[in-house]
Order: C-alpha cells, then structure tokens, then sequence
C-alpha cells in the first residue's frame, strides 16, 4: 500500500533558530506539522513511522558551489569515464553526504579537460538529461564562465535561453589576479591538475594574459544583464580587492565566492553581499592555496554561506566542526542550508518549516563526527543505513 506520508518522531529538530525535541508530520512532500514533544505523537491513518531515537534532525543541505562532477568523470588527468555513470555514482555519494540539493559546478573555457568548451557542454546535457528521467537528490546547474574564453559568451547566453543555468559566476583564471597572484602559482596549479608540462603551461599563461586584456566588459554586462531578468543569481570568484568587487556589484553580482583576503570579504559584507566559502578550507583549517582562512571569516561574521567547492563529504562535518567550536547549531546548519538557498532564490527549501519541502537529514554522532542515517528528498526516503558489530570471525549483530 502506497504511504500518504510519514511522521518523525522523538527527533531532535533543527530549526532555522532553535533546536526543538518533538516530532516532524510530513505529507505530499512537504512539511505539514512540527510538534514539541510534549504533543502526543500523531497517528495518521496511512502514515509510515520512522523513530529517530533522539537524534538530529536537519534541513537538506544546499551546495551552491561543487565541481564534483569533474573529478567523477575525470579522476585522473586523460582518464576519462561515461558521464551517465558518474552521476549516478556521484549522486550516491550526494545523498549520503546529506545534500539534497546540487548546484553542479562546471567551467566553460578554462580551455584543458573538462572545461573545454565541447565536454563541459556534453556534461551539462548529460546533467540535464538525467535529471529528466531520475534523481535521488536535486541536480541543479552553476555555471561558471571564464571570462577571457572570449569565444564562449554566446554558448552561455544560449544556455540561459534555454532554461538550464541555474545559477552564473563570472571568473578570470590568469597568472596576477584572484587566487594566482603569486608568481608561478597559475602554472603550478595548470601543471599539477593538468598534466602539461612547464612549456605548456606556460603558453597557457601567456594566452590567458593576452586574453584578458582583451575581455569585453560591455558584453559581460549584457548577460548578466539577461541572466538576471531570468532570475538567475550571479557571483563573481576569487576577489582580490575592493575594486573588483566594485566591477562586479555594477554588474549585478549579489554573491563573491572565495574571496582572497578577510579585508576583501568584510568588504563585500559591508555592501549587503553574500560571501561564500568553503567546507574543506574548515575542515583543513587553511586554504589550500594559502588565501583567506573560511574559519577566520565565519567567526569575524564576513562569511555566511559555506559550500563543499570540490569535496562534498566535507560539507556537513564542517557544519559540525563550527558548532564545536562555539557556533550554535541552528546558524551553522544555516550556513548550508537556509542561507544559501535565500541567496540563490530557491524558495521553500532549506529549512525545517511548515510548508517547505521535506529535504531532511536523519543524523547520528558518532564520536562527535556526524553521520547520516537517512536522507529524505520530497519527503521520499533516497538514502537509508545502518551499521553492525562484529561478535566473533564470520558473525555479526545489526546495530539499529
């Protein structure tokens, strides 16, 4: 017999601003009733049950920014797999991992791998395509245009008209700026996860500076002009100065993603913008290349969105990481949740409301680290697990 819905019950919830003990009623997708557990736990006619036994209950997180996708398809550099089994092992990977909804982050014209022009269009009708005919979690697209693939400003505008970007960034990956302003940074890292040699990356340098001389602003202008009449959210990545951020707020960017400098981002904050950073810089506690610390900027409040950038199982532990360090859990859950589903437009998610979709985390500490149990998407049940402990050789006990 097919369910009308299903109630939680004993479940610590956490909601937007507090953490109540209670139970969730959800129906039709949605989040019909939250109750304090001094109400008795409802019986609905129909209703599955699932017990949570006291533990957390959280929203379904959304991470806006992620490129994945890019390392399932390509794990190694010239390695290259079908794109319709990396998303389906990719959105395994998401469900477990609690994000129940994914901003798939792919760059048009970086010029090498995956980011040419030819697969990165592949992949997102391959996205696209997939997320048609089956989802276990949501499948969303950010696309992110380099700005000096000059040649590439027509395909994005296309895309917007065709309904698939979901979210745009505006980037400019050359030696001196962003995140490459350190001498041989660019070619390191074009050398590294390219697998090119010097001379080659440093022909790749030499062109992108030639091309971003070269970039036509007032071209620029009139897409974000159009992605944002189509209620697209805009970015800009890798703020360097002040002045940067000033170009792109003309343009209409509302959110910077990882910007260089703590005075960067308290100076993207001081203008009412979001400032988006990453889940592994938490957990690692730096940058991987040496730039703003995310720790330093959450708790200097010039940071308020909190993505997984290139590893998503790093998302909900950093959660965890910043309540463990003083954060109360309702404004760290937000960081990756709430916060960045407001800022991109995505009503009715991200929280646990009545009315809004029933993209909830079933969470057990283990240890202090989290782990999820169950993950819901549309109050359907598209992750489930538990664990067992081992008696004796070749024997086991489920451990419910």
């Amino acid at each position: 017999m097919q369910m009308k819905g299903l109630v939680i019950s004993n479940a610590r919830m956490v909601l937007p601003d507090t953490v109540l003990d209670g139970h969730l009623v959800v129906e039709q997708g949605r989040i019909r009733q939250i109750l304090p557990a001094d109400r008795a736990v409802p019986r609905q006619e129909g209703f599955a049950h699932l017990d949570a036994q006291g533990r957390y209950v959280l929203p379904g997180l959304v991470d806006i920014h992620s490129d994945a996708i890019e390392k399932e398809v390509q794990p190694r550099p010239n390695t290259l797999f079908p794109m319709r089994m990396a998303m389906v092992e990719l959105e395994k990977k998401l469900a477990a991992a609690g994000i129940t909804t994914m901003y798939h982050s792919l760059s048009l014209g970086v010029g090498l791998s995956l980011r040419g022009e030819d697969k990165l269009l592949a992949l997102i009708d391959e996205i696209v395509d997939y997320r048609r005919r089956r989802s276990m979690v949501r499948h969303l697209i950010h696309l992110r245009y380099e700005l000096i693939h000059l040649e590439g400003i027509e395909r994005v505008r296309e895309r917007i008209d065709r309904g698939v970007v979901d979210y745009l960034s505006f980037m400019i990956h050359a030696p001196g700026i962003g995140q490459y302003n350190k001498p041989g940074s660019f070619e390191a890292y074009v050398m590294k996860n390219q697998g090119v040699t010097r001379a080659e990356a440093e022909d790749i340098a030499r062109s992108a500076l030639e091309r971003k001389e070269r970039v036509r602003w007032d071209e620029v202008a009139r897409i974000a002009e159009h992605a944002a009449q189509k209620g697209i959210a805009i970015a800009s990545h890798d703020d360097d100065s002040p002045d940067m951020v000033d170009r792109y707020r003309r343009l209409g960017v509302t959110i910077s993603e990882f910007p260089i400098t703590l005075d960067v981002a308290r100076y993207v904050r001081r203008l009412g913008m979001h400032v988006c950073v990453g889940a592994p810089n938490v957990i690692r506690g730096q940058s991987h290349d040496g730039n703003l610390s995310a720790t330093e900027a959450i708790e200097d409040g010039s940071a308020d969105l909190l993505c997984s950038d290139y590893h998503p199982p790093a998302l909900l532990p950093a959660v965890f990481h910043l309540h463990g360090r003083g954060m109360p859990l309702p404004e760290a859950v937000r960081m990756a949740s709430l916060n960045p589903a407001n800022a991109l437009g995505l009503g009715g998610t991200g929280a646990i409301r009545e009315g809004y979709r029933a993209d909830l985390l079933l969470i057990e500490l283990m240890e202090g680290y989290p782990v999820v149990r169950s993950t819901l998407v549309d109050g359907v049940t598209v992750y489930s697990s538990d664990y067992y402990v081992r008696r004796e050789p070749g024997r086991s006990e489920p451990v419910g």
